[in-house]
């Protein structure tokens, strides 16, 4: 049951999931969702406010999920677990923006907060008045008398996150403008010379500390590539130092719609599918290799190749999926990096399958894509190549689905298609 605008119910003082929620389609904007934790209607610090580009609070409290698309069907989730919420905060506030449009061109726009253990509706908050809105608040969980509850909000900003986050005491990155240049003054006489006073020497006194840098401001900008603008530099991202998360979800939809009722049964997914996220590198002293499951070739952070696969997952949820990790601080070592997908069990193809890809550099805006849609019987696509020119990393978006010739492997294949020149021999995890 929908709860209309400004009516509240009382919620568990337990973990909970956010989700926002709307239908994609042409011309519908993005949205993403965030929280802000407040005192007195502000935050404490910028470290208050969980987002895409600062997706954990210190407490552990509120954590940013991601995205997922079933079918059209489009949530942002977020993570709340109020008896982790720390005792001084009243209010965390959930918000979402508007990324290239406005909230009155998202349909079917809604907030829906559920039990994370068992999966059950509390309560959901259906908007329908949106319009010129670039930023909304559409509900909140607040403290009363010792409990919980959640209100249904529905507030607009015309201004987006950047008026969103200000508003709550956000210190925002934005680009400064410079100040005009004053009139240059009115030449004047110089005065007649006056004798300077007689005055008693001042005794010497050790200059005052200076004052503590103020905090970097949080950034809200994030990278979206398309086939039309498909490259990025990561430098005048901000991404030049730290750790690089690289991180594969999926869905796969349940009806499956394929070429044909035969071939359709022999590609379509299963429950256990097992997709496994891997990188060709090539550095700048010659040496090449594979990062992968296969064969245990997990790689190394801080040494070479300086990079390193994570476990393996199977469950493509946001909150996991399959990550690797680039050392940035090593970015002069790498001359090309190709990072693809390989099935390795529950299917013959990618078909169905909706994947995204995130690149979220420690220090920069993260960079993110979706793959098309696979129309062709494929077992591994190449996502995204990295290329050091003059020492900047480009990310271009490759989405690229290969399909091997018979007895050739999935690695073997993208390795042809990109001139790698390695040998390949037999692996198994």
């Amino acid at each position: 049951m929908s709860m209309p605008k400004g009516s509240n119910i009382a919620v568990p003082t337990a973990a909970l999931r956010v989700e926002l929620g709307w239908r994609s389609g042409p011309g519908v904007p993005d949205a993403d969702a965030s929280a802000l934790l407040l005192v007195g209607g502000k935050v404490r610090s910028d470290a208050d406010f969980v987002f895409y580009n600062q997706p954990a609070h210190s407490s552990g409290a509120v954590r940013h999920e991601g995205k997922r698309d079933a079918g059209g069907q489009v949530t942002d989730a977020l993570l709340v677990d109020l008896a982790r919420v720390e005792p001084g905060i009243e209010t965390v506030v959930l918000a979402a923006s508007a990324d290239r449009g406005t909230f009155g061109q998202v349909p079917g726009l809604f907030i829906r907060v559920l039990d994370d253990r068992a999966g059950t509706e509390i309560a959901r908050y259906d908007s329908a008045d949106a319009g010129v809105e670039t930023a909304f608040v559409l509900g909140e969980f607040y403290r009363r008398q010792g409990a919980w509850k959640f209100r249904a909000v529905g507030q607009g900003y015309g201004s987006g996150l950047v008026g969103l986050a200000t508003d709550y005491g956000i210190t925002v990155d934005e680009p400064q403008h410079p100040a005009p240049t004053p009139p240059a003054p009115v030449a004047q006489p110089a005065p007649a010379p006056v004798a300077p006073p007689v005055t008693a020497p001042t005794p010497v006194t050790a200059a005052p500390p200076p004052p503590p840098a103020p905090p970097a401001p949080v950034r809200l900008t994030k990278v979206t590539l398309t086939k039309e603008s498909p490259a990025v530099s990561l430098a005048k991202q901000g991404g030049t130092s730290g750790a690089m998360r690289v991180n594969l979800n999926w869905e796969v939809r349940k009806q499956f719609k394929g070429w044909g009722s035969k071939l359709g049964r022999a590609v379509a997914m299963h429950a256990d599918l097992d997709l496994d996220l891997c990188a060709l590198f090539e550095l700048s002293d010659g040496s090449k290799g594979v990062v992968q499951a296969l064969g245990n070739a997990f790689g190394a952070l801080h040494q070479p190749p300086f990079i390193h696969l994570d476990g393996d997952d199977r469950t493509g949820a946001v909150s996991s999926g399959e990550n690797l990790t680039v050392n940035l601080d090593r970015r002069q070592d790498f001359r090309r990096i190709l990072i693809f997908v390989t099935i390795y069990e529950g299917a013959r193809s990618f078909a169905d399958l909706h994947a995204t890809v995130t690149l979220q550099p420690q220090h920069g805006a993260p960079v993110d894509f979706s793959l098309d849609e696979c129309t062709v019987p494929s077992t591994v696509c190449a996502l995204a190549l990295i290329t050091n020119q003059g020492g900047d990393l480009i990310v271009q978006r490759e989405a690229r689905y290969l399909v091997p010739e018979r007895g050739v492997s999935p690695q073997r294949t993208v390795d042809y298609a990109y001139g790698w020149g390695m040998n390949w021999t037999p692996g198994r995890k």
